[in-house]
């Protein structure tokens, strides 16, 4: 022990105070180099790439064209003020990724939040405050946010406060912006836009139900023409109808892609054209037929592109028909497994998974599982409710014109002669009509109309019903129409309770209610399968 302390080196006091304040400078040098590299700028509200022209946009998302020049005429030129803004459509149909990239073409100013990640009001309305703050969380300021905000009434004066800041910074009114170290950034004008994306998530956390209405009237209280509201959500303007008064916001419908744009939207930058071309002629219509959203479709069909291509020692050739029937013939028996998992993708690892597993279960007994599941929706709902779902669904999406066509037996014909060809100002003036209702989404519809189409499919029900053996009552429509038609209006009242179906105003000329309805094409047909009910016969196509 007495020779380890005399090993001991002795240390002075004058050097350890030397060392703890040579410590401490290096440390603030430290926490002033991490100020410098996290200091955020004005550049920081723009998108932060190079500007693209317009046919560059719309050549990055095939089918768009229309949504894209709808919410360009909406923003209107630099300096005009506009009308808060709801872009809705169901999941991964393009809204969030146009919208941002039409601000990169603009090159504007705009502040995002996504509700997903902002789920209370403090953590949103500080997210937007730390935006136009220009201020970062980091370690060098504890990870706290510019301004502690929790009541609306504060988050007006915070946000009314920074916005003219940042607005009279952009019009170069504030000394400040001298020493800010700008990139030389092109200020379009002097707006400033709110962009609130994953909306509908709001009515998750807000369960006062006063955030909502707060934020449909933050354009009327701010009172200041130089901000634009916009909203993204994945339902439809009617699920947020308050008795609050606020200005509605401007619609804007982007529909679900149809097979041929999400054809489009799959070649994009593939390097061997020809044979990415022959492999989704396989995929793509069946796939279609079960789903249309992007992020599935692209997890499913990647991994199916590698077993296509397994056969192949150069991936650059291009398949001739020979070539083709054999690539095919390999692929065949992994189309079921992928249609039958479509629903449950989550990710590439989960998919990967199940893809090594597959070798070790036989084909027939992996079907009867996966199907199982595959027709079994979440909630419990009768078997009357659900066809009068399906005719609700029906009757939003297809045109009026057209019920005859699909539930008539005589296919609307009634023995008349068939219709001459129309002209070219016809057709043009019916297209431009498709367009304008594809613009306003799914369509309003009176209870007559309803009740004729669910008296419709529930005879095809029942003629399904009868090929198939006795004793299966998973329907459980063994009364017939009668017992089918019994409880409709009960049926309907509890789906427009549950938002199923939304029941609005009556019409001023026709004198009944309309109603509209509310569910993704997704969900009508889980629900159509639940029934057995062939959902794609009867439902129009662009």
């Amino acid at each position: 022990m007495a020779k380890e302390k005399e090993e001991t080196p002795q240390v002075s006091r004058r050097s350890t105070r030397y060392s703890l304040s040579n410590f401490n400078s290096n440390n603030g040098m430290e926490t002033e180099k991490l100020n410098e590299s996290c200091k955020t700028t004005l550049d920081n509200l723009f998108f932060g790439q190079e500007p693209i022209s317009l046919e560059g946009l719309l050549s990055c998302f095939p089918g768009r064209r229309v949504q894209i020049l709808e919410v360009l005429r909406h923003l209107g030129p630099i300096n005009s003020s506009m009308p808060p803004m709801f872009i809705y459509g169901s999941a991964s149909t393009g809204k969030t990724s146009v919208v941002l990239q039409i601000f990169r073409h603009l090159n504007r100013p705009f502040v995002y939040v996504s509700c997903l990640t902002c789920y209370s009001p403090r953590i949103l309305f500080e997210s937007i405050l730390n935006q136009l703050l220009l201020h970062k969380k980091n370690a060098a300021n504890g990870y706290s946010s510019a301004k502690k905000c929790e009541k609306p009434s504060d988050f007006i004066n915070f946000l009314r406060e920074a916005l003219i800041n940042v607005i009279d910074r952009f019009n170069g009114n504030s000394s400040k912006m001298s020493t800010s170290k700008s990139k030389g950034v092109q200020v379009n004008g002097r707006m400033i836009y709110l962009i609130f994306d994953s909306f509908e998530l709001v009515r998750e956390w807000d369960k006062s139900s006063t955030i909502l209405p707060f934020l449909f009237g933050l354009a009327d209280n701010l009172k200041m023409p130089e901000v634009g509201m916009i909203f993204i959500s994945n339902t439809s303007p009617d699920m947020y109808h308050s008795s609050t008064g606020y200005i509605d916001p401007v619609p804007v419908y982007f529909p679900e892609y149809t097979e041929e744009e999400l054809r489009q939207i799959f070649m994009i930058n593939q390097v061997n054209r020809k044979l990415y071309s022959s492999f989704l002629d396989i995929v793509l219509r069946p796939f279609c037929r079960i789903t249309r959203r992007v992020d599935e479709l692209s997890t499913a069909i990647s991994m199916l592109f590698k077993k296509y291509c397994e056969p192949l020692s150069d991936v650059g050739v291009v398949p001739n028909e020979e070539m083709k029937r054999k690539l095919f013939s390999h692929l065949q028996p992994h189309i079921a497994p992928a249609l039958n998992e479509i629903f449950r993708v989550a990710s590439h690892s989960s998919l990967e998974s199940e893809a090594n597993q597959e070798t070790r279960r036989k084909g027939s007994g992996r079907k009867s599982v996966s199907c199982g599941d595959f027709d079994v929706i979440d909630f419990h709902m009768s078997t009357s409710a659900k066809y009068l779902l399906i005719s609700a669904f029906l009757a939003s999406r297809n045109p009026a014109t057209l019920d005859a066509s699909f539930f008539d037996s005589t296919g609307g014909s009634d023995g008349r002669k068939r219709k001459r060809k129309a002209s070219e100002k016809t057709t043009g003036k019916k297209e431009a009509a498709e367009q304008e209702l594809l613009m306003k989404g799914p369509g309003t519809f009176v209870l007559e109309r309803l009740l004729a189409i669910f008296q419709c499919i529930t005879s095809v029900g029942e003629d399904l019903l009868d090929e198939e053996e006795e004793g299966d009552d998973g329907l459980g429509v063994g009364g017939g129409r009668d017992g089918l038609m019994s409880d409709v209006l009960l049926q309907l009242s509890s789906l427009c309770s549950g938002n199923f179906i939304v029941k609005g105003a009556s019409c001023p000329l026709e004198g009944s209610t309309r109603y509209r309805s509310t569910v993704s094409e997704e969900l009508a047909l889980k629900v159509a399968r639940s029934i057995k009910f062939p959902l794609s016969k009867y439902l129009y196509r662009r």
